[in-house]
């Protein structure tokens, strides 16, 4: 009889587990939201109608938000977009951070640089549109760029105004100059086309605009970069401490170019701890 008892009493216990399992509904994990930027056609269209600008949506946790937001410009010469190590990747880090992240699926220019243009510019006034949406301070949107993305950001950076003004920049290896002798050859082709003209060097040279209006600027690059030689950071540096504009300039002894995210980099640690430490100073 008590053996009996026992055995009921097991198989109650085993109902009420199974049931509550049953009833516990499947949490499904969401991806990050991927906006079409030019939902109802390109302000500037492209010489390759198939290449469609898109911004990744990464939001941090509502415990950990900040208010911040980040555009993030990944780089690859004008002629791709190294997406992961210099895209995503960063956007879960920022997002760790409590800062909102935006990987921009820019468009390639072909020689028309109001094409990629454009669309960052979009993509901050998208930004702006759903700041209450995403819980965003519109007094706190910065813009972050690789490489040729790089000079997207600084570009945006050197020539917005109002709503297309990021607050910060964060550049890493960037091209700056279209300056042939100094220039990335591929990337300014790639922005300018095969022949620019004067003003158009001019004009896309980011360290020949900086203004006292210019957004303070985190910049980090290596020393033996031999993709986009080191003076483009540097000099792009120089301008911000001649217009007082607050800068900080991070140069590594190694790595070349193009390291992103990669733990493989040398200095990978050290990079993050000197970005949390620069987005904490104000």
């Amino acid at each position: 009889m008590q053996t009996l008892t026992r055995l009921t009493l097991l198989i109650l216990i085993m109902l009420t587990v199974t049931t509550g399992m049953q009833a516990e509904p499947t949490k499904e994990k969401k991806g990050p939201e991927v906006v079409n930027l030019w939902p109802n056609g390109p302000r500037v269209k492209s010489s390759d109608a198939a290449d469609r600008a898109e911004l990744t949506v990464f939001l941090p946790e509502a415990r950990l938000r900040t208010g911040r937001a980040v555009i993030i410009c990944p780089g690859g010469a004008y002629s791709h977009l190294a997406m992961e190590h210099e895209g995503t990747q960063w956007a879960e880090f920022l997002c760790r951070e409590g800062i909102a992240a935006f990987v921009l699926k820019y468009r390639m220019p072909h020689g028309d640089h109001r094409v990629p243009m454009s669309d960052a510019e979009e993509a901050l006034r998208l930004v702006h549109r759903n700041a209450a949406k995403w819980h965003i301070d519109t007094k706190e949107i910065g813009i972050m760029g690789f490489s040729a993305g790089g000079h997207l950001a600084s570009a945006v950076a050197t020539h917005g105004k109002g709503e297309t003004l990021p607050a910060f920049q964060i550049l890493f290896y960037p091209v700056i100059t279209m300056d042939p002798a100094f220039a990335h050859r591929g990337s300014m082709v790639n922005f300018l086309g095969d022949k620019p003209s004067k003003k158009d060097i001019r004009d896309w040279s980011s360290d020949r605009q900086v203004t006292r209006a210019t957004p303070r600027a985190f910049i980090a690059l290596s020393d033996d970069d031999q993709g986009v030689l080191p003076m483009n950071g540097v000099n792009y540096y120089m301008e911000c401490y001649r217009h007082d504009v607050p800068a900080s300039l991070h140069v590594y002894p190694t790595g070349g170019h193009g390291w992103g995210f990669r733990d493989s980099f040398d200095f990978h640690i050290e990079v993050l701890l000197e970005l949390k430490a620069w987005l904490r100073s104000f």
